[in-house]
């Protein structure tokens, strides 16, 4: 009889998982290029808003997609507002104290951005001499602001508003995951006269795992839910397909 009732009772367990998630909201932040921007017209486009409808169909479930920005992302997913967040997010150990992640969905190294005629020297105090450019409470804010505690860092709400200060010449540099400042500035016309210099920044302890989609902690569920999701469109190679209209190189290896 008791393993009868343990069968029932995972049964109605699938049940009850299939009918708590027939939809998803989704937020991204709009605001950062590939992975999420929006139109002049308000319509939310990029690779992360590709990967959350295709996520939805995966699953069979309803997909809504809103913005939040970034400094209100994870504050906006506990209060509720939505219930994932698809934003270009690094697992870090700090993060997991408020959130629970997903299995990575990309990854992406940070670096810095500067005029082609200077480099960055991490072997010398330089970077003491430097005004960095960084989006305020994102992996390089927090690793910038421990490990090099007397630099001059400048803290913006989007890249974008950092890159206007380093055109205008109030920022020797910009400091942030590699695919946004390629994709956002260094591939446009305003960016032509700028590369990344100094070294890939991928310590797990400062700058995570990977990228992954941040839930509520108690909404396990919904976790196992993306995390089949996201493997499946690995495996049948629609990850990639949707990756490669916004990207020349893997994002994933």
């Amino acid at each position: 009889m008791k393993w009868i009732f343990v069968a029932f009772v995972s049964v109605f367990s699938a049940l009850t998982y299939a009918k708590d998630w027939q939809q998803i909201r989704f937020t991204v932040e709009g605001a950062y290029p590939p992975f999420s921007w929006t139109t002049q017209d308000g319509k939310l486009e990029g690779f992360e808003v590709d990967l959350a409808n295709a996520l939805c169909i995966e699953l069979g479930v309803k997909c809504i997609i809103s913005k939040t920005d970034w400094d209100g992302i994870i504050p906006s997913l506990l209060s509720r507002k939505n219930d994932a967040i698809i934003a270009a997010m690094t697992i870090t150990e700090e993060r997991e104290k408020k959130v629970n992640f997903t299995i990575p969905y990309a990854k992406v190294p940070t670096r810095f951005v500067m005029k082609k005629d200077r480099e960055i020297n991490m072997s010398d105090d330089s970077l003491n001499d430097l005004t960095i450019g960084v989006q305020r409470a994102t992996i390089g804010d927090k690793y910038l602001s421990e490990i090099y505690p007397d630099i001059d860092i400048r803290r913006y709400g989007t890249f974008d508003e950092a890159f206007t200060d380093l055109l205008n010449g109030r920022l020797d540099t910009v400091f942030g995951g590699s695919i946004g400042l390629n994709a956002g500035f260094l591939e446009t016309e305003q960016g032509k006269d700028y590369h990344f210099t100094g070294p890939k920044f991928t310590e797990e302890k400062w700058f995570g795992r990977g990228i992954g989609v941040a839930v509520r902690k108690q909404d396990n569920e919904l976790k196992d839910l993306i995390d089949s999701g996201i493997q499946k469109l690995i495996d049948n190679g629609q990850h990639q397909k949707i990756a490669s209209k916004y990207f020349t190189y893997s994002i994933y290896d």
